[in-house]
């Protein structure tokens, strides 16, 4: 069984790791042309550590609005993280903070603020594929929470309430007797529908921020992890396998993949947990109608949630927490896990195989929200990072915010907590035992839940 990159474990990816047999990769094909490694030494006004969104879009706002061709230093390929192998949701969302305790640790102006960052953020997204071109098969809007047990729809109409009192937004609340035709199956008690938000290809909305980001005059380049940092006399050199790049800014967008070995200064600010998906053949039309007969975005309210939706195909794709390791993260329990939680869910697809089965790192830091900020005591660096799953488009926004203070200006936000250096993660070698403790308790809370009358 390989063992697979662990960004606690590993200080980058082994270049001899074959890439995740996603099926977001078998649709897309090969990607664009890169610059290939770096070879040599070079100099750069940016250099950005990582290809995912946040890194690409980076790389593009900072060719496109500032007039700065940056150097982008990925480790493998461009989206080779996340970026590429996600759930294909893009929606008003960043971290994992519900709204109630945004609005009660943060206050009514932080929280609205926030919200108009994540809203601000999905339209741009939005923006950027139209007047780009990218063909990322982009899915028709609407997002549903699903209540995975009866005792949570009462929890999912205060939410509808609270979007729209407080967030001026048409969220509204789904009882479970409208949801044949949207969301079939035997756990769903109602619904948090949220008219704005869609699915893609996230690979391909990946290949198409990289093109763009070129054809602005940015270098990226690919097989080059930084395997050493040192700063001398104000200039970053970051040295690579086969060369250095020498940099007057540096902005860190690698975000669940960050070694805590590549700088002291980021070693424990997120915790890198690993998200899994399983994919099914093409169902026929009788199991459609007994699952997933719209297209939508789906969540369910387990506290170890589970992400799903039908695939253009005709194939659902379905998505949860279940390893804790890169060590075990193939092992075949994990893919069982999700196949009898997708039949648990929806009993009419007992028996469908698995096409794809893969997973890769998000990044949760410790107040489950995303940060955007510049590393104190480190001149003219900059990082962004913990979406906690949630950050296909925020990741994108974020990435415009890099490049904004990379070329000198601040990002100023009602959000105070966004541009905040995150907390480090205490006693970090206890870090994957204290993970396994936390699935623990939310198992036996979510299984308290579905024994409540």
């Amino acid at each position: 069984m390989t063992i697979l990159f662990d960004p606690l474990v590993h200080p980058f990816p082994d270049q001899a790791q074959p890439d995740p047999q996603t099926y977001w990769l078998a649709i897309a094909g090969t990607g664009p042309a890169d610059d290939g490694p770096v070879t040599g030494e070079m100099d750069a006004e940016v250099a950005i550590i990582g290809g995912g969104y946040a890194g690409l879009s980076c790389a593009l706002s900072l060719a496109r609005d500032h007039g700065i061709r940056a150097v982008v230093l990925e480790a493998r390929s461009s989206a080779w993280g996340c970026s590429g192998r996600n759930g294909s949701f893009a929606r008003i969302s960043g971290g994992r903070v519900p709204l109630a305790r945004l609005l009660e640790t943060y206050g009514e102006a932080s929280a609205r603020a926030y919200f108009d960052e994540m809203k601000q953020a999905l339209a741009n997204l939005k923006i950027l594929i139209a007047e780009g071109g990218i063909d990322c098969d982009v899915q028709p809007d609407g997002v549903y929470k699903v209540a995975a047990f009866r005792a949570h729809a009462e929890g999912l109409r205060r939410e509808a309430h609270l979007y729209n009192a407080t967030f001026d937004y048409p969220a509204r609340f789904v009882p479970p007797e409208a949801l044949p035709g949207v969301h079939g199956g035997a756990e769903a008690f109602g619904a948090l529908h949220l008219p704005d938000g869609f699915s893609l290809n996230p690979l391909k909305l990946a290949h198409g921020i990289h093109v763009l980001a070129r054809e602005q005059g940015a270098r990226i380049h690919a097989n080059s992890p930084v395997t050493a940092w040192q700063t001398i006399n104000g200039r970053h050199w970051l040295k690579t396998p086969s060369g250095t790049v020498r940099a007057r800014h540096v902005v860190v967008a690698t975000n669940g993949y960050t070694s805590p070995k590549l700088h002291a200064q980021l070693a424990g600010r997120v915790l890198p947990v690993h998200s899994q998906i399983i994919v099914t053949p093409p169902l026929s039309e009788a199991q459609i109608a007994a699952s997933l007969p719209s297209g939508n975005c789906m969540f369910d309210t387990r506290s170890l949630l589970f992400y799903y939706r039908r695939l253009p195909d005709n194939r659902i794709l379905f998505g949860g927490r279940s390893a804790i390791s890169g060590e075990d993260a193939q092992a075949p329990r994990h893919r069982r896990y999700l196949q009898d939680a997708l039949t648990r869910k929806f009993p009419a697809l007992a028996g469908t195989g698995v096409d794809y089965w893969w997973g890769g790192w998000v990044a949760v830091s410790r107040n489950s929200l995303p940060f955007c900020y510049a590393l104190p005591g480190v001149d003219n660096a900059y990082a962004a990072g913990g979406y906690a799953g949630s950050g296909v488009s925020f990741s994108i926004h974020l990435g415009t915010k890099l490049a904004l203070m990379a070329s000198g200006k601040p990002f100023k936000t009602g959000a105070s907590f966004l541009t905040r250096e995150p907390r480090r993660y205490p006693f970090p070698p206890l870090l994957r035992f204290g993970q396994w403790m936390a699935y623990r308790w939310l198992h036996a809370k979510d299984a308290r839940q579905a024994r409540k009358p």
